[in-house]
């Protein structure tokens, strides 16, 4: 039986959180072009680790953890300008980074764990 990796938990629930604000931004705020951003982004963050379990070697492993910490650093830049630029409300982007800031610790502890090695 496979154990729960909280790392692909964590960035499914994320994915989740973020479909339904990209939801708000693009169908209440006719937001077309950032929320597509924000949501291409920010769902790639689990698809990449879902495809590193399945890597076939430690580098294409490792390679799609960067691609996933890549994506969430990026997810991190438009929640923050969508916040300042008042396209989302403070609570919902702060919501966001919070758990972005979990996903990107446990990202980076993953990262360094496998540089190490």
């Amino acid at each position: 039986m496979m154990t729960e990796n909280p790392a692909l938990t964590k960035s499914f629930e994320f994915s989740l959180k973020m479909v339904a604000l990209c939801r708000k931004l693009i169908y209440e705020n006719k937001e077309f072009v950032l929320g597509k951003q924000l949501l291409r982004c920010s769902t790639s963050i689990g698809a990449n680790l879902e495809e590193a379990m399945g890597g076939f070697s430690r580098n294409d492993f490792k390679y799609k953890i960067s691609l996933s910490y890549k994506e969430a650093r990026e997810t991190h830049y438009w929640i923050r300008l969508l916040m300042r630029s008042q396209i989302i409300n403070e609570a919902d982007g702060n919501a966001g980074l919070k758990d972005l800031e979990e996903l990107l610790k446990i990202l980076t502890a993953t990262l360094k764990t496998l540089n190490k090695a």
